[in-house]
């Protein structure tokens, strides 16, 4: 079962401190909403609105959330990664709620329960992203706001190291099942099972599960001058990441371009 399998591998990669497992910094404290609003999207501030930190252990996400003034929850599927939110939030003297389970089953928190979800790239770990959307849908607010990051399809398919010719796509789009196992890419994290989800699944399932998409980023990682292999030479062919801004609609509202807040005067 993939999520057991996960789990146990998320486990030993935060043991082994790997380079996603690492807490956030002096230097991200110093100003914590600009760490996680790079793109403008939650506004001026997040002070005293509800968010999960969804699939985002690892001391990072909850506690600059936490430290930007925002009610925070944070859920994984990692004790190990959940272990290192809860000893930063001790540390920095903030206040969490950490939940150990699955991004696919959120069923102990409360309908309309969140005002913001935000998601790191995770939902690869898990078969069905529309899964994951009805979830999210239940647990958000309606008019709150869902930000996630995702796996490229494309990036997936794609060989580790390059021929003459560039990246060559080495596996089937339209696939069932976990990807193969890599042993040495800087896009895949080891001992994990990942699966691919197409494009009509990343961004139609959004719209059918109830949401608006807003905004859609490739954040860059290309860089011209990268040794070929590396992560920032590969990045040049294949965008390894796109970035999700989502609206959960609520009765006759359109979307709208700010976050909003329980009780706002623009609030239907």
């Amino acid at each position: 079962m993939s999520v057991d399998h996960n789990r146990r591998a998320w486990d030993a990669l935060a043991r082994k401190r790997q380079r996603h497992t690492l807490p956030a910094g002096d230097a991200d404290f110093a100003d914590p909403l600009r760490a996680v609003n790079a793109d403008g999207w939650l506004g001026d501030s997040i002070a005293g609105i509800r968010v999960l930190c969804l699939a985002a252990g690892g001391g990072r996400q909850s506690a600059l959330y936490a430290a930007a003034g925002a009610i925070v929850t944070v859920v994984d599927i990692s004790r190990e990664m959940l272990a290192l939110d809860r000893q930063v939030a001790a540390e920095r003297q903030l206040a969490i709620r950490a939940v150990e389970t699955s991004m696919d089953d959120l069923s102990m928190l409360q309908t309309a329960e969140f005002d913001l979800v935000v998601q790191p790239v995770s939902s690869c770990y898990i078969p069905d992203v529309e899964a994951v959307y009805a979830q999210v849908a239940r647990v958000l607010a309606p008019g709150g706001l869902y930000i996630s990051q995702h796996k490229q399809p494309a990036s997936l398919q794609a060989e580790v190291h390059p021929s003459t010719t560039g990246y060559a796509l080495i596996e089937p789009y339209y696939r069932s099942g976990p990807l193969p196992p890599v042993g040495d890419s800087l896009h895949r994290e080891p001992g994990t099972l990942e699966y691919l989800h197409r494009w009509e699944q990343l961004l139609g399932g959004l719209c059918r599960a109830g949401f608006l998409i807003e905004d859609l980023l490739e954040p860059p990682h290309a860089r011209p001058e990268a040794d070929a292999g590396s992560f920032a030479h590969r990045s040049q062919y294949l965008a390894p990441y796109v970035r999700i801004k989502a609206r959960r609609k609520d009765a006759g509202t359109a979307a709208r371009g700010s976050l909003w807040l329980p009780g706002s005067p623009d609030r239907q």
